[in-house]
């Protein structure tokens, strides 16, 4: 993957090679909330339910899921899932992922990510089902699909998704404690620091890269070489997985995913060497589409293409987030390098991104509300 620069400075249009027109400007946008007269609880996740336009569900790190009608008007919720007993949550802990299975409208299953502090801390990748009332999930139908240690509470990572390929896409951190301690970025024999690939039955996908590669390694890591993958998203329109990964103390970087990449950590972090004794060349390394300093933020969080009818000037233009900072960006990839990056906007702490059935792009924030990208009239 070519070099790419980094975004700059506030409210600046960065460009490798000039931007398009059309495309979006600083001061174009506003943020509104979405659904105003709800509040949720630390919410880190939006989405829906496979042929269903008309509701959205949030994720919440207590350990809840609510599901309530998609429209800005809507009053109530109804909580589907409440599985606080077994979650662990607080600071990067707790209730992290969850992604209906593409067949959901026949079989009713949906997959979760959490952590658990039962028997020692661990992450949990179960499968759930729906009851007969589609506003109530079955809390007792849980199948654990994937299981693995966590030897301390940061770094968990916890997005999951559905490929195309319709295999389970699970997004882990590297263990944490701070400069990846155990060297687990870099290991292929641990799940941790990874993205992992898997069937929605639990087992491993035939042609996942490292499958038969040696005693001890893992054959359901996709890509590996990750510190902190904190949300990830595919392109619902060519299947590319693009993801945020969370830096040490230096650099924020974005990345698309590819099948057996290393994405560098720790010998590097973004396009800069952390610890690299061997002097290992960073182009055999997969490199970030961009990356940034602490002078933009602190905290990437990765987001989605977009996609939807409602925003035109932002169309595939991948839009992601600072925690940190607050800053959100567009940024146009052409395939080899980046086209432009501008910052569209601002908001207090956001945790993620999501979006809905039609596409349109949805920020989670920890001030407890629900926030949606529309253009100044």
């Amino acid at each position: 993957m070519k070099r790419s620069c980094m975004s700059l400075a506030l409210l600046l249009l960065t460009t490798c090679g000039g931007g398009g027109s059309g495309g979006p400007t600083a001061g174009l946008y506003q943020l509104v909330n979405a659904f105003p007269a709800l509040s949720f609880s630390s919410p880190l996740f939006l989405t829906y339910a496979p042929g269903d336009p008309t509701r959205v569900f949030v994720v919440e790190q207590r350990g809840t899921i609510q599901v309530f009608e998609n429209n800005p008007a809507v009053a109530t919720m109804a909580e589907f899932l409440d599985i606080q007993a077994r979650v662990d949550a607080g600071g990067e802990q707790g209730l992290l992922g969850l992604a209906f299975d593409p067949d959901y409208a026949n079989n009713g299953f949906f997959y979760v990510n959490y952590t658990s502090g039962s028997g020692g801390l661990h992450t949990v990748v179960s499968r759930f089902q729906v009851t007969a009332n589609p506003e109530v999930a079955d809390d007792t139908s849980e199948t654990i699909l994937l299981q693995f240690d966590q030897p301390f509470s940061n770094h968990n990572g916890g997005w999951i998704g559905f490929g195309e390929d319709g295999h389970l896409y699970i997004a882990s951190g590297d263990g944490g404690s701070g400069g990846d301690p155990s060297g687990n970025g870099q290991s292929l024999t641990t799940v941790l620091g990874k993205i992992l690939r898997i069937t929605t039955a639990g087992g491993i996908p035939a042609d996942n890269p490292f499958v038969g590669m040696g005693v001890g390694v893992r054959g359901e890591i996709w890509a590996y070489g990750l510190r902190n993958p904190w949300r990830a998203g595919f392109d619902r329109a060519n299947g590319d997985l693009w993801c945020g990964d969370v830096g040490q103390g230096d650099r924020e970087e974005v990345d698309l995913i590819v099948r057996g990449g290393n994405y560098g950590w720790d010998l590097f972090e973004g396009n800069r060497e952390y610890d690299n004794p061997d002097n290992i060349d960073i182009d055999t390394t997969e490199r970030p589409v961009i990356d940034y300093g602490r002078g933009q933020g602190s905290t990437v969080v990765g987001g989605y293409v977009y996609r939807g009818p409602g925003v035109p000037t932002l169309a595939g233009h991948y839009v992601y987030a600072d925690f940190g900072s607050g800053r959100i960006w567009a940024l146009l990839w052409n395939g080899s390098s980046v086209v432009s990056n501008t910052e569209i906007a601002s908001v207090g702490a956001p945790a993620s991104f999501g979006e809905d059935f039609a596409g349109e792009l949805h920020i989670c924030s920890f001030d407890g509300n629900i926030y949606r990208l529309e253009e100044l009239p």
